[in-house]
């Protein structure tokens, strides 16, 4: 079985490429189990300084893998494995910075919130389209809450409406958009200024900043898990993932007059 995700260091930089665009690298088992992995490897390696969540294709990542999902007990796929991801790039004693090339959806964005730096091309665009698919945005609002300006979560959360990288800037979802050309430039200004920082410093100012912002993600991630859980499984749920597999519109929209 060919890898979905690859890792490689150089100067003290680990890159974690997601490379399955069949898919629109969504968040399928495998994808799922070998970032996990290399995650859990660039933490454990001492010559590592800096994380960079990097993708192939052209969308960094469409969210949890739907067509899974829609698969017999799915109530535990998924999602299950999810928090303990966010988790890792959220508490990473490493600096770790999101470079998003293209569109990020649901899951996605939770990626690219719980980054420490997320960097986009003024091309990518992002979207929450949970609730269009009868979904919640559970998991990732543990990620994406503290980052987002509350008046636009609402209403980004609420209405799935696609947004492009100026106002993910503007609402605190990234540090920076810029051309697609400069986007390799940007990423390794970041990672230059990142590992100019003393290792132990660095840690602990993430553990400060983590404690000021919020409770630790794991108080919020059970109860998120079984709400998104249990969406995946009803019969909204259910109806919502049908729908988009098969390109219609859920049963629930209401049929124009006229």
């Amino acid at each position: 079985m060919a890898e979905l995700v690859h890792y490689r260091t150089e100067s003290g930089v680990a890159t974690i490429t997601l490379d399955s665009p069949h898919n629109r690298n969504a968040l399928s088992a495998q994808l799922r189990r070998e970032l996990r992995d290399h995650l859990t490897t660039a933490a454990g390696d001492d010559a590592v300084r800096v994380i960079v969540l990097d993708h192939t294709g052209s969308v960094f990542c469409a969210g949890m893998d739907l067509k899974e999902a829609g698969t017999p007990g799915s109530s535990t796929v998924g999602v299950n494995e999810f928090p303990e991801i966010l988790t890792q790039i959220w508490t990473s004693s490493k600096p770790v910075v999101a470079k998003v090339a293209g569109p990020a959806r649901a899951g996605g964005v939770g990626i690219v919130a719980a980054a420490d730096i997320a960097v986009a091309a003024t091309d990518a665009t992002f979207a929450f389209t949970e609730v269009r698919l009868g979904l919640v945005p559970a998991v990732i609002s543990v990620t994406v809450l503290p980052r987002l300006l509350p008046r636009a979560a609402h209403e980004l959360f609420l209405t799935g409406e696609k947004f492009d990288a100026e106002r993910a800037v503007a609402i605190g979802l990234l540090n920076a958009a810029v051309p697609a050309d400069g986007l390799d430039a940007e990423v390794a200004r970041y990672t230059g200024m990142l590992a100019q920082g003393g290792p132990i410093a660095l840690a602990v100012t993430k553990d400060m900043l983590r404690r000021a912002r919020a409770a630790d993600p794991a108080d919020d991630f059970a109860d998120m898990l079984e709400l998104s859980a249990g969406f995946f499984a009803s019969d909204e749920g259910q109806e919502g993932i049908a729908a988009f597999a098969q390109k219609r519109r859920p049963s629930w929209v209401p049929v124009s007059e006229g």
